[in-house]
């Protein structure tokens, strides 16, 4: 019951930073003489720190204001991509304290690829390394547990070999959190940035692969085998070639070498004037979207579909278009929206797999982590200005 009580207690005051004792109480529907012996417990543990007064109107009681302590327990996401790689540290509230970007070395095989994830997420806690409660990575794979394992994973196959996640435990020396990287994506997303506020919500990333996370009812949904959300693995067209082969980084740069054309830069593609062998590469790709987004929209029925990665970003002045064309097809359709977050949205999420590792740590139950960290603690200008 004290267990359960010091976890209601932290949970509310995440949501709520600063709060009194009557605050906390209100929240909780815990009596308030608990709350009160409660919260000395948490001050003499070093978890919550007494602040300012709070004067309420009536008889002019005073009311001391609480906060968390949130620097002494930290957490790490990791997003390890096809062609780069973004760590970010956050504090135990969610706010960023520090983030970095590196070239994903892609040659490396499986174990000295964990090994340099390893190091990198040393080197983005730097100094506070001892600090950090859990690690958050993100994959671009399906990933399964029990036992855990990461497949259809085309731009990195080596993360397959079960050598890789054993190496990366072991090097890591953290508790381990391991997810697609769409999913921490839309965790990210969700948490902090474009579907806020929506239970129901996906994310669609569009760049060296095509990644799809869904959230029903808050929770994001995986499957016994991590295979939720892989639409690229569908089949489109005559020829019946996977889905991903029209709509990502690598797939638009061959169309244009076997059409005779330079696309290597994805974004070449979404320029206006677009005329000859381009303009049907265009059309195909835009064809393709709208399938992928259909899909997704009957899969779990999202009140917003946010669209990130490299290739979304040639999107953005495109998305009335691909709107008007969704609804077109289902005539009720979700909103779509640009990532918040951007390209740390998926090491944002991350994060969020992380600090619920953390909060377990600290009895938060499970039912509480729905809603946490709290929304605003972590926002793109913050990311922005710990880079």
């Amino acid at each position: 019951m004290r267990e359960s009580t010091r976890g209601q207690l932290l949970a509310a005051l995440l949501r709520q930073r600063p709060a009194s004792r009557k605050q906390l109480a209100a929240a909780t529907g815990i009596s308030p003489a608990t709350v009160s012996r409660t919260v000395d417990h948490l001050i003499a543990d070093g978890l919550v720190v007494e602040g300012e007064s709070l004067v309420e109107e009536r008889r002019g009681r005073r009311q001391v204001l609480l906060d968390i302590v949130a620097h002494d327990r930290l957490a790490l996401g990791i997003d390890l991509g096809g062609s780069r790689t973004r760590c970010v540290l956050v504090d135990l509230t969610g706010a960023p304290l520090a983030s970095i970007e590196q070239s994903t070395p892609v040659d490396l095989p499986a174990v000295d690829l964990a090994r340099w994830i390893a190091g990198l997420a040393r080197q983005s806690a730097g100094e506070r390394w001892a600090a950090v409660r859990a690690v958050g990575i993100g994959l671009p794979g399906a990933v399964s547990e029990n036992p855990r394992t990461v497949s259809n994973a085309p731009n990195l196959p080596q993360i397959e070999d079960p050598a890789f996640l054993r190496t990366c435990v072991e090097a890591v020396g953290r508790p381990l959190v391991v997810d697609n990287d769409a999913n921490d994506a839309l965790l990210g997303e969700q948490r902090f940035g474009a579907a806020a506020g929506h239970a129901s919500a996906a994310m669609v990333t569009l760049g060296a692969g095509l990644g799809v996370g869904l959230a029903v009812d808050g929770r994001v949904v995986r499957g016994r085998r991590g295979l939720v959300g892989e639409f690229g693995q569908l089949p489109f067209g005559p020829g019946g070639e996977r889905l991903e082969t029209r709509v990502t980084g690598p797939a638009i740069a061959a169309r244009g070498r076997e059409a005779g054309i330079d696309l290597d830069d994805p974004a070449t593609l979404f320029r206006p004037g677009a005329a000859g062998p381009a303009s049907e590469i265009r059309r195909d790709f835009d064809h393709a979207l709208v399938t992928a987004l259909t899909a997704v929209a009957v899969a779990c029925d999202p009140d917003t579909i946010v669209l990130g990665g490299g290739i979304a970003k040639s999107l953005r002045d495109d998305l009335p278009m691909y709107q008007e064309r969704l609804t077109a097809t289902l005539h009720v359709a979700p909103t779509l929206v640009h990532t918040a977050l951007g390209d740390f949205a998926g090491a944002a999420g991350a994060a969020v797999g992380a600090l619920h590792v953390a909060y377990g740590e600290l009895d938060i139950p499970d039912g509480e982590l729905v809603d946490l960290p709290a929304a605003g603690s972590l926002t793109r200008q913050a990311l922005d200005a710990t880079q």
